[in-house]
């Protein structure tokens, strides 16, 4: 065996291998998101959501990745295990697509243009059509760079292919060769295992059987040596596929692995069995000892997975049945937000676009959560309820669980993340989570006040709650506009929270100066300063941090405010006639909702009285 020659044939081999990881990559990357959206949409049709598995594997060239993806969607609740039964098959079916690709060696040109659709021709056409993206189109086309790494990923591909086929060959007159290939012609099970244990070690049944199109090149293969091999492939990838489904999974998470593993199980006996009865019957006389090529090795991978397929899909509820009985519910303590924990699943990195969008839900719900406490807690001041105290405490438990996974999710995701715009989504989450953990705890705070008031036996004002209603008017606008400009990413209710913010602050230091002209006049108790200013306290805090949340939005919205926030935000409050105008007409409808204070004065002239006392820059 010639040394170079091996070096040659495992140099092709390491090329072909993260050619296809860097294109499986970038399909995955570019098309995650829409993916997902479709996914999510399938219906219990089995036909359907086997035609779904099979695009979306020809698309991401992955049936792990898919089985994967359908997995994590299962365990988040998002798709029934029935719905995911169709798409497992179906994804078994479309991985033939990259050795249907990679039939191209085969393809006579004759000279002809056709010769542009060669290896040898694609490869280089590729690459420069990669190059030229990544670093001519960058900045003028949108994700410019993951298309470049998808053109790169399949020239390399070729690459590496066209340089194992040149190293077989030369390799083919090895008497080594020669008998290793013989004695797996011969035997069948050493065909089999070969077939699983490579499939197993390289994670991927498309890569395993482009190989086997690589060394179709020598001649030595012959179609009944090369059809156990193929077989084998089956069960060495859906084990890994099992593995990976079933790390700090749900039940249901799990149960996909193993139905991807019996179906396999299925398929392979189905195909050893039925090639045994057509040998016997004579039906295969013409092609059994046949040599084998690329197209041939192709077109033998898809005829298995498709007649299997068809064979297999009327049955696939006795296969969830299998799985049912294999893999028992788990008893867990009822959670009311179970499935969006598990929705932060580690198996979507390499999908950042779902990983991301799980983040999303959590991090929404997160804020719905302490948007509602801080509306109840208020409440708790005019009647006070110990059930919606403890109803408040419990749900900070699951705020403070919210920011403690998100924060770690979005750690663990980081380094997967190659794309700016998924970049500045996570810089984004990576602010606000904090944020919507701090309105949480201003709602606890609020309903401590109320409980410490009720413990005393003693209530403010009427006139002071008066005021204070004013003021939780104006913040459940600010919590309004909060919400919407995070949930639907508008930068214009963003803006709006900036002057609703400085229009809160005014307020709270007319709110001081009547309460402490009512305690001068008798009118409000003084043992009760300390809980009116704290509660002051509390509620302008939780206009900053909604404040800063709209910050957050505008920076992500505009990336280039980024490299100069502080200057930009700063100006934005001193110079925008936007600003100015929301800020006098909501500065003057809040006014003017205020009450006769101890002097006498009506809201409207409390507004003119309370002039801004402080820097707001």
């Amino acid at each position: 065996m010639n040394f170079f020659s091996a070096l040659t044939l495992l140099g092709g081999l390491a090329m072909f291998l993260y050619g296809m990881r860097l294109m499986g990559d970038g399909l995955k990357e570019s098309s995650s998101g829409t993916l997902k959206q479709i996914m999510e949409r399938v219906t219990n049709n089995s036909f359907k959501a086997f035609l779904l598995g099979v695009a979306v594997t020809a698309i991401i060239q992955s049936s792990t990745a898919t089985i994967v993806i359908t997995s994590g969607l299962v365990g988040a609740g998002l798709l029934t295990l029935r719905q995911s039964l169709g798409i497992i098959i179906g994804a078994n079916v479309g991985t033939t697509v990259t050795g249907q690709i990679i039939r191209l060696l085969d393809m006579d040109a004759g000279g002809s243009w056709l010769q542009i659709f060669q290896p040898s021709s694609l490869a280089p056409i590729a690459l420069i059509i990669g190059i030229v993206m990544i670093m001519g189109m960058d900045k003028r086309v949108r994700n410019a760079r993951t298309i470049g790494n998808i053109a790169i990923g399949f020239g390399i591909l070729f690459s590496g292919l066209l340089n194992m086929t040149s190293a077989v060959s030369a390799l083919s007159d090895s008497p080594f060769i020669q008998n290793l290939f013989a004695s797996i012609g011969e035997n069948p099970l050493a065909g089999y295992a070969a077939g699983t244990a490579v499939a197993f070690v390289l994670q991927s049944s498309s890569a395993t059987i482009g190989i086997l199109q690589a060394f179709s090149s020598s001649g030595l293969l012959i179609w009944h040596g090369v059809y156990p091999i193929i077989v084998g492939v089956y069960l060495g990838d859906c084990v890994t596929t099992a593995i990976v489904c079933s790390i700090g999974a749900s039940p249901d998470s799990r149960r996909v692995g193993i139905i991807n593993i019996a179906y396999n199980l299925i398929k392979s006996a189905y195909v050893l069995i039925g090639v045994a009865i057509a040998h016997y019957a004579g039906f295969l006389d013409g092609l059994w000892n046949q040599v084998v090529n690329s197209s041939l090795i192709a077109n033998t991978n898809t005829l298995f997975n498709i007649v299997c397929a068809l064979l297999i899909l009327p049955v696939i509820p006795l296969l969830e049945k299998l799985s049912y009985r294999l893999v028992k519910e788990e008893p867990v303590e009822v959670d009311r937000y179970q499935e969006k924990f598990e929705a932060l699943n580690p198996n979507f990195f390499n999908t950042p676009a779902i990983a991301l969008n799980s983040c999303y839900d959590l991090l929404l719900t997160q804020f719905q959560l302490a948007k509602k406490n801080i509306i109840l807690a208020y409440g708790l001041l005019s009647d006070y309820d110990e059930k919606i105290y403890n109803e408040i405490q419990e749900d900070e438990v699951y705020i403070d669980r919210f920011a403690d996974r998100i924060s770690a999710y979005l750690v663990s995701l980081l380094p997967h993340l190659k794309d700016d715009q998924h970049t500045a989504i996570l810089d984004e989450y990576y602010r606000v989570f904090t944020e919507f953990e701090r309105l949480g705890d201003h709602a606890v705070n609020i309903s401590d006040n109320a409980r410490s008031l009720a413990d005393k036996n003693m209530a403010f004002s009427v006139t002071a709650m008066g005021d204070l209603d004013v003021m939780m008017s104006l913040l459940k606008q600010i919590l309004d506009e909060t919400e919407l400009a995070f949930k639907k990413r508008d930068i214009n209710a963003a803006y709006r929270i900036q002057p609703l913010r400085k229009v809160a602050a005014d307020m709270v230091l007319e709110l001081k100066e009547s309460h402490l002209a009512r305690m001068g006049h008798g009118t409000c108790n003084v043992f009760l300063d300390p809980n009116f200013e704290n509660l002051l306290s509390d509620m302008i805090r939780i206009a900053d941090v909604s404040s800063n949340v709209g910050e957050a939005v505008i920076v992500r919205v505009r990336p280039e405010v980024a490299s100069r926030e502080h200057t930009y935000f700063a100006d934005l409050r001193h110079e925008n006639e936007d600003y100015s105008r929301i800020y006098q007409e909501s500065r003057k409808k809040y006014f003017d909702m205020l009450p006769e204070n101890a002097y006498g004065e009506s809201g409207s002239d409390r507004k003119n009285n309370a002039l801004p006392q402080f820097n707001d820059a």
